[in-house]
């Protein structure tokens, strides 16, 4: 079980002179406290959380706090810590089923001091989660089996039962019904908001117990000394300016120790890559790929609303050597969500899934439905597309990847939330079963999480439909991968005895010079059906403090631009859904532009996963 570690509690002020000695006045521990008081105190402004005289202090040395003008590195000052048995990177569907599955079990045997905690991010679970989404029930139905049932006060009340579908192939100008796969079959699935989803799943997470605590980004993996396994993860540094020194109101991180700590950050997420790196988990298998997803709710006219409908559609407008597909869902009162994937390994650098997003939405086929409508939100995402052949070893020492942070999105069948879901209550019931057998060893690795995966149901459906996405790689393209994906769908249904891979090195390999590509010109909004970048921006409900560390970095400016502005004549500006990257206009430099990062830009931190990962994509 969790150990009762003290945790470091300090006042943020200046000492003059010499520290006075430090003692502690109090025996308890910050595991002394139940999960909700402890909740209590790590939302607090460190210094106002406790009298002194509660404190319990756990320091080696005396410190003094760095003037505002001093050198001052952050991440070379002692932290607090605290000791758990289970630490959960991530408050989407994976990690927040992981926690309430370990509780459940738990709880089921007694040992209600049996410690998990979960971290996230956004300031509210649920706040950084972006999805279509249509979800298949099977995953929360074995979780929560009456997270329906009307005998439930605490039910999730926002699920509307899909009631048809539709495949559409668009052109400029016309809707071409086709046959959708049985993948594509939502009979008994529900339209949600996969963020409102995830609000409730926390809800019901500290129900059973789980340390759920939102505003806390883990920014650093820990390692044990001695073996090299993962101990645990730390929290970033608040109050930190944009050149890395401390503000007025700096709190210094924490660390927070487990002997299983199970990653759920998502796609292409910062821990998760340094894991893998570390533990080399990609040595056998392919390199993932990569797909961004646009989205906008509406709230359409009551005479447009359809509701239960889904649609999805190909074609039009990506061209053919662009893979990629829109979507139209009817849920709740008059709302529409939409959208549009645009997979990463298009060729021409002129194309911006941004712009394609915005011209798609002039189709019929979506026009006739939002218009006269409202734009009430925008978002914009990375997917993992790459399916069977890019799943990583999912354990390692002291923990695990769940989720789409290992890519167990279904791409045919456009849903990876109850695959996500799936492989975190898997991963809870290795992890507990390992911690209780053996509540005094040291490393663990959960070998049955491995075992069960390969067991279950997210194995079989993705071996299934694992030669549909690398098929659109033909010389074919999208008429060719629509052709195989056919038979694959209807024929063979995964039981063909090859298996097709995807492009080496990734997708950044499929970009060709500008000057190789037609260049593309897109329409001006006309700020009723299409809008410009800045007011997307401005609806997706998040902000950013300009004066803090920039996370998204360049080793060098400079060399980026001299390498990629001649070749591609700035495709960041145009594969950024959010204006985050650009180049701007400076006579007074090479080649006659200066590249910028807007850091304070309200969908740099979601964005962060594809980055320039585009074009320097690490395996």
């Amino acid at each position: 079980m969790a150990s009762a570690t003290p945790v470091l509690h300090l006042c943020r002020r200046t000492l003059i002179g010499p520290a006075p000695p430090i003692r502690p006045l109090s025996i308890r521990t910050f595991s002394y406290f139940p999960p909700a008081r402890r909740r209590w105190l790590l939302q607090q402004p460190r210094h106002h959380r406790l009298p002194l005289s509660q404190r319990t202090i756990s320091t080696s040395s005396q410190r003094r706090f760095a003037a505002v003008d001093d050198a001052f590195d952050p991440r070379q000052q002692e932290r607090e810590s605290d000791q758990v048995d289970v630490c959960i990177v991530g408050g989407g569907p994976a990690g927040l089923s992981a926690a309430i599955r370990l509780k459940q079990l738990a709880n089921e045997a007694g040992n209600e001091d049996f410690r998990v905690l979960l971290l996230e991010k956004a300031g509210e679970i649920g706040a950084h989660i972006l999805s279509g989404n249509v979800i298949e029930p099977s995953a929360v139905d074995e979780l929560l089996p009456d997270w329906l049932s009307k005998d439930n006060e605490n039910r999730f009340e926002n699920a509307t039962p899909a009631t048809s579908d539709k495949m559409r192939f668009l052109t400029k100008g016309s809707a071409i019904p086709i046959p959708a796969p049985p993948q594509m079959n939502n009979h008994g699935n529900y339209i949600i908001s996969l963020n409102q989803f995830c609000k409730w799943l926390g809800e019901r997470a500290e129900e059973v117990g789980v340390e759920v605590y939102p505003g806390f980004a883990a920014s650093e993996v820990l390692y044990h000394p001695m073996d090299g396994a993962v101990k645990g993860v730390a929290t970033n540094d608040l109050g930190v300016s944009r050149s890395g020194k401390p503000k007025e109101g700096f709190e210094q991180g924490m660390e927070f120790h487990a002997r299983v700590t199970l990653f759920a950050e998502g796609c292409h997420g910062s821990l998760t890559k340094q894991v893998i790196k570390k533990f080399d988990l990609r040595s056998d298998s392919q390199p993932q790929t990569y797909g961004l997803g646009l989205k906008e709710v509406w709230e359409v006219k009551p005479e447009n609303f359809k509701k239960g409908e889904v649609v999805h559609t190909m074609g039009y407008p990506l061209p053919s050597d662009t893979y990629g597909g829109g979507w139209l869902y009817h849920f709740g009162d008059n709302l529409v969500s939409l959208g549009l994937v645009v997979g990463l390994d298009y060729p021409n650098p002129w194309l911006s899934p941004y712009g394609e997003f915005q011209k798609m939405k002039h189709h019929p086929i979506y026009k006739s439905v939002i218009e006269g409508g409202k734009c009430l939100s925008y978002g914009a995402r990375a997917l993992n597309e790459g399916g069977f052949q890019s799943i990583p070893k999912c354990a390692f020492p002291g923990g695990a990847l769940i989720g789409d942070t290992a890519g167990f999105l279904n791409v045919p069948k456009i849903k990876g939330t109850h695959t996500a879901m799936r492989s975190g209550m898997l991963a809870a019931e290795a992890s507990y079963t390992a911690l209780t057998a053996n509540p005094d060893s040291g490393t663990v690795f959960l070998f049955d999480y491995e075992d069960k995966l390969r067991d279950s149901s997210i194995w079989t459906e993705l071996k299934e439909v694992r030669n549909m996405r690398p098929s659109f790689h033909s010389p074919l393209g999208l008429y060719g991968g629509i052709m195989y994906s056919g038979l694959e769908a209807f024929l063979f249904r995964g039981r063909t005895p090859w298996t097709l891979k995807h492009k080496e090195p990734g997708d950044h390999a499929a970009t060709k010079p500008a000057d190789q590509c037609k260049k593309i010109e897109y329409p001006k909004p006309d700020n009723e059906i299409s809008f410009d970048i800045l007011t997307s921006v401005s609806r997706t409900g998040t902000n950013h403090e300009e004066d803090q560390p920039v996370h998204l970095q360049v080793a060098d400016w400079e060399e980026h631009k001299n390498e990629m502005y001649p070749k591609y004549q700035g495709l960041e500006n145009r594969f950024c859904p959010a204006g985050v990257y650009e180049y701007v206009e400076d006579p007074s430099q090479e080649h006659g532009v200066r590249f910028n990062i807007n850091a304070q830009n309200p969908l740099s931190s979601l964005l962060k996963p594809f980055g320039l990962f585009f074009l320097y994509q690490d395996h």
